[in-house]
């Protein structure tokens, strides 16, 4: 498989790249954020769900960075930022826009009732696999009607 590379300008984009990452797990200390640049990466190890069409007994991770542009703020809820060892599974990305737009705030959900917050002047997001991909026997499952 090629390495992925998406962008996202619109709430549209950010739901590709929402679906894209869904089941991502990524330490605490794999999150970076740039207050003067107004940058926010996280290094994810990816669920690739492009490939798992329920035809396969294996199934893939790829190493991956999210980067998020236009960041004024940041907040986190639920697990403890100074646990750097602290595995966080991010399940989605949901935007919600301030007034009549672009700004707005980008919810990272995570796993535990768990969410890390960017408030954004506009959303510009960037996936981009950057190697190490490797085999895993194990699909993440969902609770039916969650």
């Amino acid at each position: 498989m090629d390495a992925l590379k998406l962008l996202a300008l619109d709430e549209e984009d950010l739901g590709v790249v929402s679906a894209h990452v869904q089941d991502a797990v990524f330490k605490v200390a794999g999150i970076s954020y740039d207050a003067r640049r107004g940058q926010l990466f996280l290094v994810i190890n990816r669920f690739v769900w492009e490939n798992a069409d329920g035809k396969r007994r294996s199934f893939e991770r790829r190493r991956a960075v999210l980067s998020f542009k236009r960041v004024v703020a940041v907040r986190s809820l639920g697990f403890d930022r100074g646990n750097a060892e602290a595995v966080l599974d991010l399940l989605a990305l949901r935007f919600s826009i301030k007034g009549e737009g672009p700004e707005g705030s980008i919810e990272l959900v995570l796993a535990g009732e768990a969410a890390i917050v960017l408030d954004v002047e506009c959303i510009e997001v960037q996936l981009a696999d950057t190697g190490g991909a490797w085999e895993t026997a194990f699909r993440p499952r969902h609770p039916e009607g969650a």
